[in-house]
C-alpha cells in the first residue's frame, strides 16, 4: 500500500509530487480565487446590464424585450448592491473587469452583432445570463468555504431573483419559434451589417469552390 506523507502526498513513484497543501496556503488561494471571481463577475454582471437592453431595444415592445429588460434592471440593482459588501472585505471593486466587460461589449455591438439573427442575437445574450447564473452559484461555494456567511447569502439572494429572470427569458424562445421571418432578420441591419455580411458569404463561396477544385484534382 501506498504511504501517505503529512502533506497528503503519496511518496510512492508516479504517485502525487510537489503538494503545496496545508491551511495557509489553502486559505491564500482559496483568497486569490475568490478574488478572480470576483473580477469575473463585474464583467459578466456589466454585460448583464448592457447587452439584454440592446436586445430589447432592437425587438421593441414584445415579450422577449420584456423579458430581457427584467435581467438588466437587476444587474444594474446588484452591481450597485455588492459594491460597498466588497469593499468591507477588501476585494476588488474592479475597473478591470469593468473595462473587460465594456471591450466585449464594444466588440459584439461593433463586428459581431452585425453578423447575427435576431434570434442567435437572443440566444447568445441568453448564454452568458446562463454563464453568469454559474458563476454566482461558484462564488456562493467558494464564499461558504472561506466563511464568509454574508457574501455567500447575497450570492444566494441573487441566484433566487436571477433564476427565474433567465428562465423567463429562455421561455420566450418560443415567441421566436412561431416568428421565423422575425427571428432570421439580421440583428442589426445597416451598411456595416450588409458589407460584413457580403464578405462573409464572398469567403464561404470562395471556399466551396476551392473544396470542388480539389475534389476533381483528387
Amino acid at each position: 500500500m501506498q504511504e501517505l506523507q503529512s502533506n497528503g502526498a503519496t511518496n510512492v513513484e508516479g504517485g502525487l509530487l510537489g503538494d503545496e497543501s496545508g491551511p495557509q496556503v489553502e486559505s491564500r488561494r482559496g483568497r486569490e480565487f475568490l478574488t478572480t471571481l470576483v473580477r469575473e463577475l463585474f464583467q459578466t454582471e456589466r454585460s448583464a446590464m448592457i447587452h439584454p437592453r440592446i436586445e430589447a431595444e432592437r425587438l421593441g415592445d414584445v415579450p422577449p424585450a420584456h423579458a430581457m429588460r427584467a435581467v438588466s434592471t437587476h444587474a444594474e440593482a446588484a452591481l450597485s448592491e455588492i459594491r460597498p459588501l466588497l469593499r468591507e472585505r477588501g476585494l476588488p471593486i474592479s475597473a478591470g473587469g469593468r473595462m473587460v466587460g465594456e471591450a466585449f461589449s464594444a466588440l459584439r455591438d461593433h463586428l459581431a452583432d452585425h453578423l447575427l439573427s435576431t434570434e442567435r442575437s437572443y440566444r447568445g445574450t441568453l448564454l452568458g445570463m446562463r454563464h453568469g447564473v454559474d458563476l454566482v452559484e461558484l462564488l456562493q461555494y467558494v464564499a461558504t468555504v472561506e466563511g464568509d456567511t454574508p457574501l455567500a447569502a447575497w450570492c444566494a439572494r441573487w441566484l433566487s431573483m436571477r433564476r427565474p429572470l433567465v428562465e423567463a427569458v429562455a421561455d420566450e424562445l418560443a415567441w421566436f419559434a412561431a416568428r421565423p421571418m422575425r427571428a432570421t432578420r439580421a440583428a442589426k441591419d445597416d451598411v456595416v451589417a450588409h458589407l460584413l455580411r457580403g464578405l462573409v458569404n464572398g469567403v464561404e463561396l470562395a471556399a466551396q469552390r476551392l473544396r470542388r477544385l480539389v475534389t476533381f484534382a483528387g
